[in-house]
């Protein structure tokens, strides 16, 4: 991995031309929640979570709340295949019901950093989980630096506060889309989806903390209708450390 020189937050100004997106550093480390939604549209109790969580995102996004949302691929043989979805997402999501001893998966499911799961349509609770995750300080802070050549993203990052066994995660996120779906559970229905992870790469920072990732952009990348948001995870217990959004 190439190192780079990460540039102070005042002289990032100077950058802000042509396809380059940026995001200042943020060493605060003030309290967040990450809601991570497992959702497919093959599954005809995902819509009510997939508009919940696009509400929630909506209502609360400069509070330090972000949404991710993960269409898995368990639902396209049942009739309909998402086109949205990404067996590296099913794969996530077994991997947090490994760190939290939970049996079976299931979905809408939605995670909140990293640390315990709520069923993604019941607004009441989902609501009671956020309020303490941004209350407690962040242990991580992130900076991100991104530039687009292409259909590819150089993302300059910086970290601080990482555990021993840690990684960033870099999503790349559209901001609402829909579909319209003829089979399966939701057949005739146009569904509208938020947030949805498109691309998800990370970086093991074991050796560098700080550094550049390139990553891969979805055809219809543009600044106006996707954003980046990259996140530090401890792959030790699932926590959520850190995250930044550009």
């Amino acid at each position: 991995m190439k190192k780079i020189k990460i540039i102070s937050a005042f002289a990032m100004l100077f950058f802000l031309t042509g396809n380059t997106i940026f995001s200042q550093s943020n060493q605060d480390k003030k309290g967040f929640a990450l809601l991570e939604l497992y959702t497919s549209e093959g599954c005809s109790s995902c819509p009510p979570a997939d508009e919940l969580l696009g509400k929630i995102q909506n209502e609360l996004k400069d509070k330090n709340v972000y949404v991710l949302a993960y269409h898995v691929d368990y639902w396209d043989k049942q009739g309909w295949k998402d086109i949205f979805s990404n067996a590296d997402f099913t794969k996530r999501q077994y991997d947090y019901a490994k760190y939290m001893d939970k049996d079976p998966i299931y979905t809408p499911q939605v995670i909140i950093n990293g640390k315990i799961d709520y069923v993604g349509s019941q607004e009441t609770s989902l609501r009671n989980g956020i309020k303490p995750a941004v209350s407690k300080p962040a242990l991580a802070s992130v900076s991100l630096e991104t530039n687009q050549n292409d259909n590819n993203l150089s993302v300059n990052y910086s970290v601080e506060g990482t555990s021993k066994n840690s990684r960033l995660f870099i999503a790349v996120v559209q901001k609402e889309a829909k579909s319209n779906v003829k089979r399966g559970e939701n057949a005739n229905r146009v569904l509208s989806h938020y947030q949805i992870v498109r691309q998800l790469q990370s970086v093991d920072l074991n050796k560098n903390k700080k550094g550049t990732a390139s990553v891969r952009l979805p055809k219809n990348f543009n600044t106006q209708d996707f954003e980046i948001i990259g996140f530090v995870q401890d792959m030790n217990s699932g926590a959520i450390l850190g995250i930044k959004r550009t």
